[in-house]
C-alpha cells in the first residue's frame, strides 16, 4: 500500500440494516459509529456555599462552572462526577442525588447533573481551573457562567423538586 492510499472508514453510506449514513470502510466493512458524548457533573455544596470553578481551558475559558466533564469508559455517572470534582477542584464529594438530565441534540451531548455534598471544605484549583472558590447564591456570576447547563443545574438545585429531563432549545 502506498503512503498516499487511505485505508479505514472513508465513505459515508447507509449500511445494510441501518437507517442513516455512517462512515464505513469499503475494504473491510468496518462501520465507525458516532455516539453522543455524556457529560457528568455535580452541584457541590459545603453548608450554604456552592463550589465554583473558573475555567482555565477552552471552550469558555475564564467563565464559571461547577465541576463537570466527559464521562470516561468503565465508570458510573456518579463516579465520573466525583472524579471531575477531584480533577477540577481537588474536592472530595459525596453524591446525594440526581438533579436531572440535560440534553443538547444539536451538538450530540447529554449532561447528567448530580447534587453533591463536599466531604470537607478543602479545595484547590486543578489543571483545568484557573480559580476555585465558594460562592453564595447571591454571588453566583449568572452572566459569566460557561454554559446554559450550568445555570440550569444550579437552578434545579435551588428548586429541589426531584430529577427532571430537559432538552435544550434548538434556537
Amino acid at each position: 500500500m502506498s503512503s498516499t492510499t487511505k485505508s479505514g472508514p472513508s465513505v459515508h453510506t447507509i449500511p445494510d440494516g441501518d437507517d442513516r449514513p455512517r462512515l464505513t470502510c469499503v475494504d473491510c466493512g468496518y462501520i465507525a459509529y458516532e455516539n453522543p458524548k455524556v457529560i457528568v457533573g455535580a452541584v457541590c455544596t459545603w453548608e450554604d456555599q456552592f463550589l465554583m470553578c473558573r475555567r482555565a481551558i477552552e471552550p469558555r475559558k475564564g467563565y464559571w462552572t461547577f465541576p463537570a466533564g466527559f464521562m470516561e469508559l468503565n465508570e458510573t455517572m456518579a463516579d465520573g462526577a466525583a472524579r471531575e470534582a477531584w480533577e477540577e477542584a481537588n474536592a472530595q464529594i459525596r453524591i446525594t442525588g440526581l438533579l436531572g438530565i440535560y440534553e443538547i441534540p444539536r451538538i450530540s451531548q447529554v449532561y447528567v447533573i448530580h447534587k453533591a455534598e463536599m466531604e470537607t471544605p478543602s479545595f484547590a484549583a486543578g489543571p483545568e481551573s484557573a480559580e476555585v472558590c465558594f460562592m453564595s447564591w447571591d454571588d453566583i456570576p449568572w452572566d459569566d457562567l460557561a454554559f446554559p447547563s450550568v445555570s440550569w443545574g444550579l437552578k434545579r438545585f435551588r428548586e429541589d423538586d426531584g430529577p427532571v429531563f430537559y432538552q435544550h432549545p434548538t434556537t
